[in-house]
């Protein structure tokens, strides 16, 4: 986004009747600021960007408008797949992707060899416990595991709740009763507050996506679990100090294999009270398109284009030589299964989310409650029963199951 907004003096030199206000703001505000406008009808924007969690959920409730007849350049069919299915209501488009992604495990190459240990093919979670311990060295500041500890839904809670799925556990079962004291979220959180308090670095409760990719890229991390969209700025050398020592892996597997894997896109959607819908428009298709990915290359390089939005971007050999995870980014994203089962039958769908309006409050005042077991507030059994009996308030006050 730093980089589309400063390649919006391009846009505005070509549409010259068309002017651009950007609003920028901190991912959770960002979420409650543009939730509340939609809900409300206040109207406030033109452009939003919103995930692939909104963009069904809000398309249902008609609040944004479709995006289709699009131009042919657009080149709809050039969208990949999973990532298009995500952003598709009643057969219609509602967003267009500006990036898409699934998740991995980055390390550092450097530092797993000094420790005579090597990253398998296929990790899990107890042999990344195992190497996090030997690659900390808290007294140079280097640190075995970086995680997301800042509360959100989509800050800790997108990886908590991948490592609860492949630990067998879910939120809901089928009558829609919080799963949350379960042995599977017991198992998890138990793991994720122990890696974090023996290998991660201080202050982790308050390190969202952003902060955790700044340690790394500074040499603090030795290994994160995180978005296969960082890897754009983890090989960039003017972004990345580590650039030429950082390796790559799936995400770990626990203890129930097949679980359902992360898959986001951010995305440009139009609301319907927008007042400016064609110039909008013509914003949004500029903005996800290739001629944009081909200018980001031109001034950017061809390792911080956008990724996981286009099959043409994968295939474009100049991407492949300057992008060494391309390859496994696109094949992550391809076999991405967000809708896939959990351990026990569940009633809603989504890997790193629930696709259920009410999961924003439910994420973030459950992600405040699992960020007190970092910082000693809670413990684990605690936290979980808390987090359980919020839970089912708020889906019984929401009338579940419908």
């Amino acid at each position: 986004m730093v980089v589309m907004q400063k390649l919006s003096s391009v846009f505005e030199k070509q549409h010259p009747d068309i002017h651009l206000r950007w609003v920028v703001l901190e991912e959770n505000v960002l979420r409650q600021r543009l939730t509340t406008d939609i809900a409300t009808k206040a109207g406030q924007f033109d452009v939003l960007t919103i995930g692939n969690y909104e963009v069904p959920i809000w398309a249902k409730q008609g609040w944004l408008d479709a995006m289709d007849n699009l131009p042919a350049s657009y080149a709809v069919d050039d969208l990949l797949k999973p990532v298009r299915d995500g952003l598709t209501y009643n057969g219609k488009l509602y967003g267009l992707p500006f990036y898409g992604e699934s998740a991995m495990t980055y390390y550092r190459t450097d530092l797993f060899q000094k420790a005579g240990i090597k990253m398998p093919d296929a990790p899990t979670y107890e042999q990344i416990r195992g190497f996090a311990d030997k690659i900390t060295d808290k007294e140079h500041q280097i640190y075995g595991m970086c995680l997301r500890g800042k509360p959100g839904w989509g800050e800790n809670m997108a990886y908590v709740t991948s490592l609860v799925n492949a630990e067998g556990g879910q939120w809901f079962d089928m009558q829609w009763k919080p799963a949350l004291e379960t042995p599977a979220w017991h198992k998890a959180i138990t793991y994720y507050d122990g890696i974090l308090k023996a290998d991660g670095p201080p202050g982790a409760s308050s390190n969202g996506f952003n902060e955790n990719l700044a340690l790394f890229a500074s040499g603090h991390c030795g290994m994160w679990i995180d978005a296969t969209v960082a890897g754009g700025m983890l090989f960039d050398k003017k972004q990345s100090t580590v650039a030429d020592k950082v390796g790559f892996a799936p995400m770990p597997t626990g203890s129930f294999k097949g679980a359902p894997t992360w898959l986001w896109s951010w995305n440009l959607a139009i609301p319907a009270t927008s007042k400016q819908k064609e110039a909008a428009r013509t914003f949004v298709t500029w903005a996800t398109s290739k001629d944009y990915i081909a200018l980001v290359a031109k001034e950017n390089g061809w390792v911080s284009v956008p990724p996981g939005t286009r099959v043409s971007t994968y295939e474009n050999p100049d991407y492949q030589k300057a992008a060494p995870f391309a390859g496994f980014v696109r094949k992550a994203i391809e076999v991405a299964n967000p809708n896939g089962q959990t351990a026990q039958p569940r009633p809603y769908t989504g890997a790193q989310f629930v696709a259920i309006p009410e999961f924003q409050g439910i994420g973030t005042q459950v992600g405040q409650t699992i960020a007190g077991t970092l910082t000693g507030q809670t413990t684990v059994d605690q936290a979980l029963k808390a987090a359980d009996s919020a839970t089912q308030r708020t889906v019984s006050q929401a009338g579940y199951p419908k």
